[in-house]
C-alpha cells in the first residue's frame, strides 16, 4: 500500500465508542454533524477521519477510515459500512465547509518492515489469542486471527475484543509505538485469559457437581424401580432408619456418623456382607436411649420407705442414697440446671462379705429412685473388649457390656449394678478393670466412647453400683475412683428381724406353703443362727430356714403333720439335725500358749487361734517354727512377737533361760491361707503364755500390729472383727487405743453387750488377756 499523505478530511465524531485500522464496522448516522461529515466525504475522496469523544472531549489521534456500501436500518435511519485505513494526528488548518468540521490528517504508519521486536511480540500476542477464542468455543474466530499478516494488524484486531474497554481501546489507538502496543496487549490479555480459566473451573465445578447430583438422583431412581421389581423394598428400610434417626434425639456428632452409615447402606446392595454388619450397627444405634430418662422420684419420705421395707440395716447405703435425691430434688425445685455432663456422675460401691444383701440391694436403689435396673456380672471376665466392645472390623463384633446394660434399661439415666468388680481378671487379651477406669471416672464418663459405636456416649446420668467382697484386690487406679460404703455383715438381731421379715417368708412360698400353715419363733431362728449358721450374711441362715419349710412341706404332704405347724428352739434339732458349730474357745485356750485372734476374710471377720509350743535345743540356739500357710507379712508378725519377749523377758517376769528354746508357732485350719500384720498382739500373748505358764481367759479376743518396742498399732476391719467375736459367744475385745474411734461404727446391741480394752503397749493386752498367775501351795506343818 502507499504511503499515505497528509490532507484535509471531514471529522466524524464517535461518541464512545473507538475504531481501529483494519476494522470494519456498520456506522448509524445520528446528528447533523455526522451527516455533514458523511455528505463530504461522498462528494469527496470518500475519506472521513473518525476522532473518539469521551466525555465531550475530542482524543488527539484519530482514524482515518474510507467510506463503503449504505443501507437503511429497519429505524429509517441510514447506515454506512466503515473501514479503519490508518492513524492520524488532528493538525491544523481546521475549517467549517457545508456544515462539517474539516481538519488536517497527518498519517501515522507502523514501520516497514517490521522489527524482529515487533514480530517476537506478535507471536506471543497470537498464541495468547488463540488460547482465548478457543477456550470459549470460537474456533471461526482463530482463522481471522491468522489472517492478521503484519504486527500493527494484529494489533488492531484489539478493536473487536469484548473484555477490553473504551478507554483501553483508545490507549490502544493513541500508543504509536508498535512494540508498546503490543505489549500493553499482551498484559491486558493474560490477565484476561487468567479470568477466563477461573471462571471456566468454576462453571466447570458447578456443572460437574450439578451433574453428579443428578446422576445420583437418576441412579436412586432406578435402583428403587429395581429393588421394586426383585421385591427387595430397600428404600423402605432406609427411609425407616431416617424416620428413626428423626426421632431418636441424638447429639450431633452422634446424628452425623448415623447419617453417614445410613448413605453407605443405600449405596451396598444387599448381596454385600457389609449390608448386615452396617444394618446391625445402626439397629444398635437406634437402641440406645440418647435421650429418654426416668423422672427421679424426689419424694423422700417414700423412698426411705422402699429401703427400708426391702432391707433391714444398711443405714449408710440408705443415707447415701436419700442424700443423692435430696441433691436433686433441691436443685429442682430452686431452679439449677439438671445435674448432667462431666463430673456429676455418681460411683457407689458396696464393699462387704458374702450374703449381706448386696446385689438386691441394687435392686431396692433403683426401685427407691423411680428408676430402671440392670446388672452387669464382671466375675471372672479377662477380656477388655467385654466392657469396650470389639471393633466393627471383626466378625460378630457387638458392644461391651456397659452399651448393652443401657440398651437394655432403655433409659438414659438407669442404676447399673457391676457385680464382683473385684473378681475382675487380667490377661494376654486385655485388663478389663484399666477399661473400667474411664466407666467410673465422672470426669470423664460423659464421653465414654465403645470401640463398636466409635462415638461418644454419656454415660453420667448413670448411677453406677459396683459390689466387692474385698477392696484389696480391686487396683489402686480404680478404687481411687470409688466411694465406698463398707457392708460387714450383721448382728445376731438384725438377722433374726431380716429372718422374719424376708427370708422366711420366702421360704415358706417356695415351699408351697401358705403363710399361716407353719410359723417360726424368734427364738427358734436365733438357735438356727448360733447353732447351725456363723457367717456375716445371712445366705446359709436362708439356706436352712429352706431346709426346714421344705421338711415341713414334706410331712404335710405326706399327712405326717397337719397345719398350721410351729416351729419352736426345740423342734430345731428335729428338722436342723445336731449343732454344727459349738463354742471352742474355753476349750481351746484352756491351757497355756493358746490366744484368741480377730481376723477378716473374704466371707468376714472370724476368730482364729494361735498356739505356740517351745521345746529345748542342746545348742542354745533357739528357733523359729512357722505353720498353717502364712503369709509373708504374718511370718513376720511372728518373728517381731518372738523378738519383742526374748529382748524384754525379764520385764515380763520369764525365765531367760527358757528363752533359748525351738518355738513352733501354729495357726490351725492350715488349708486356709492366711496373712496381715493384725495378729502380732495374738502371737506375742500365746508366746508369753506359754513361757509364764498363765492361759489366755476364754471370753477375750484380741487385735492389732505390734512393734520391736512393744508398742500396739492401729488395725483394719474392726466392726468385722467384733461382730465375729460376739458371734462365737466372746464378752471381751482388746483393741489397739487408735481404733477407739472406729468403735462407733459398731452395731450399738453389740457395744452394749461386749467389753472393750484399748491397749496402747504389749503390757496393757497381756494385763488383760493372760489369768492370774496361779497362787503357791501353803505348805502346813
Amino acid at each position: 500500500m502507499a504511503t499515505p499523505k497528509s490532507e484535509l478530511l471531514p471529522v466524524l465524531p464517535m461518541d464512545d465508542v473507538v475504531v481501529l485500522p483494519h476494522m470494519t464496522v456498520t456506522l448509524a448516522v445520528e446528528g447533523d454533524s455526522q451527516r455533514a461529515a458523511i455528505e463530504a466525504a461522498r462528494q469527496g475522496s470518500r475519506l472521513v477521519l473518525l476522532v473518539p469523544r469521551l466525555d465531550g472531549k475530542f482524543g488527539s489521534i484519530g482514524t482515518v477510515a474510507r467510506l463503503g456500501d449504505s443501507g437503511e436500518l429497519p429505524t429509517g435511519a441510514e447506515a454506512f459500512m466503515i473501514r479503519g485505513e490508518y492513524r492520524a494526528r488532528l493538525g491544523s488548518g481546521q475549517a467549517d465547509i457545508g456544515g462539517a468540521l474539516w481538519v488536517k490528517a497527518d498519517p501515522i504508519t507502523d514501520p516497514e518492515p517490521p522489527t524482529e521486536g515487533s514480530l517476537a511480540l506478535m507471536r506471543e500476542y497470537r498464541a495468547l489469542l488463540e488460547n482465548l477464542v478457543e477456550s470459549r468455543g470460537a474456533p471461526q474466530v482463530v482463522q481471522f486471527i491468522r489472517a492478521a499478516k503484519t504486527p500493527g494488524h494484529l494489533a488492531d484486531l484489539a478493536g473487536y475484543s469484548p473484555d477490553l474497554s473504551t478507554e483501553q481501546k483508545l490507549q490502544v489507538l493513541e500508543t504509536i509505538d508498535l512494540e508498546e502496543r503490543l505489549a500493553l496487549l499482551i498484559g491486558w490479555t493474560k490477565q484476561v485469559l487468567a479470568d477466563a480459566s477461573l471462571k471456566e473451573k468454576i462453571r466447570s465445578d458447578v456443572a460437574e457437581g450439578m451433574e453428579k447430583t443428578q446422576r445420583e438422583f437418576l441412579l436412586r431412581q432406578q435402583l428403587e424401580a429395581i429393588k421394586k421389581q426383585l421385591n427387595e423394598g430397600g428404600s423402605d428400610v432406609v427411609s425407616g432408619y431416617r424416620e428413626k434417626v428423626v426421632k431418636a434425639g441424638m447429639p450431633d456428632a452422634v446424628r452425623l456418623e448415623v447419617e453417614r452409615e445410613i448413605d453407605r447402606l443405600e449405596r451396598t446392595s444387599e448381596q454385600n456382607p457389609e449390608y448386615g454388619w452396617i444394618r446391625t450397627y445402626l439397629d444398635w444405634m437406634m437402641d440406645i436411649p440418647w435421650n429418654v430418662r426416668s423422672d427421679d422420684n424426689f419424694d423422700l419420705k417414700e423412698a426411705r420407705r422402699i429401703l427400708d421395707e426391702d432391707h433391714t440395716g444398711l443405714a449408710d447405703v440408705k443415707e447415701r442414697i436419700i442424700e443423692f435425691l435430696a441433691v436433686r430434688k433441691l436443685r429442682k425445685e430452686r431452679g439449677l440446671e439438671v445435674l448432667g455432663g462431666r463430673g456429676s456422675g455418681a460411683i457407689i460401691t458396696l464393699v462387704g462379705p458374702p450374703g449381706v444383701g448386696k446385689t438386691s440391694l441394687g435392686e431396692s436403689v433403683a426401685r427407691s429412685l423411680g428408676r430402671k435396673f440392670t446388672r452387669v456380672s464382671l466375675g471372672g471376665i479377662r477380656d477388655e473388649a467385654d466392657i469396650r466392645g470389639h471393633r466393627r472390623t471383626y466378625v460378630g463384633a457387638l458392644p461391651g457390656r456397659i452399651v448393652r446394660a443401657l440398651k437394655e434399661a432403655g433409659t438414659k439415666n438407669p442404676v447399673i449394678m457391676l457385680d464382683e468388680i473385684d473378681k475382675v481378671g487380667s490377661d494376654w487379651r486385655g485388663d478389663p478393670s484399666a477399661a473400667l477406669l474411664e466407666v467410673l471416672d465422672p470426669a470423664q464418663n460423659n464421653t465414654f466412647r465403645d470401640h463398636y459405636l466409635e462415638v461418644d456416649l454419656d454415660l453420667s446420668e448413670v448411677l453406677f453400683i459396683p459390689t466387692a467382697n474385698v477392696s484389696e484386690t480391686i487396683p489402686a487406679p480404680l478404687l481411687d475412683r470409688m466411694e465406698l460404703i463398707r457392708l460387714d455383715g450383721y448382728t445376731e438381731v438384725e438377722k433374726v428381724a431380716i429372718a422374719r421379715d424376708h427370708l422366711l417368708r420366702r421360704q415358706v412360698k417356695q415351699a408351697g406353703l401358705h403363710p399361716e400353715e407353719v410359723s417360726v419363733t424368734d427364738e427358734a431362728i436365733m438357735k438356727v443362727i448360733t447353732d447351725h449358721t456363723r457367717e456375716a450374711g445371712v445366705r446359709n441362715l436362708e439356706r436352712e430356714l429352706g431346709k426346714i419349710t421344705r421338711k415341713v412341706a414334706t410331712k404335710v404332704a405326706t399327712e405326717a403333720l397337719t397345719p398350721p405347724v410351729a416351729i419352736t428352739p426345740e423342734r430345731v434339732r428335729e428338722f436342723l439335725g445336731k449343732p454344727k458349730f459349738d463354742n471352742e474357745v474355753a476349750a481351746r485356750t484352756a491351757v497355756p500358749g493358746v490366744a484368741t485372734g480377730l481376723a477378716v476374710t473374704g466371707v468376714g471377720g472370724d476368730v482364729l487361734f494361735v498356739e505356740a509350743s517351745a521345746t529345748p535345743v542342746s545348742n542354745g540356739q533357739g528357733s523359729l517354727i512357722l505353720t498353717g500357710q502364712l503369709g509373708d507379712v504374718m511370718k513376720e508378725s511372728a518373728q517381731i512377737a518372738l523378738s519383742y519377749v526374748r529382748s524384754h523377758s525379764e520385764e515380763l517376769g520369764i525365765d531367760s533361760k527358757s528363752i533359748e528354746k525351738a518355738f513352733h508357732i501354729h495357726v490351725p485350719e492350715g488349708a486356709v491361707p492366711k496373712d496381715g500384720p493384725s495378729a502380732g498382739v495374738t502371737m506375742t500373748t500365746a508366746i508369753v503364755s506359754l513361757l509364764t505358764g498363765r492361759p489366755v481367759r476364754s471370753t477375750v479376743g484380741m487385735t492389732g500390729e505390734v512393734t520391736l518396742q512393744g508398742l500396739v498399732l492401729p488395725i483394719g476391719g474392726v466392726k468385722q472383727k467384733v461382730l465375729a467375736a460376739h458371734r462365737m459367744g466372746l464378752k471381751e475385745v482388746i483393741l489397739p487405743r487408735r481404733n477407739e474411734k472406729d468403735l462407733d461404727d459398731v452395731p450399738e446391741s453389740v457395744r452394749d453387750a461386749m467389753t472393750f480394752h484399748l491397749a496402747s503397749r504389749v503390757e496393757d493386752v497381756l494385763k488383760v488377756a493372760l489369768m492370774a498367775p496361779a497362787q503357791p501351795k501353803i505348805q502346813v506343818a
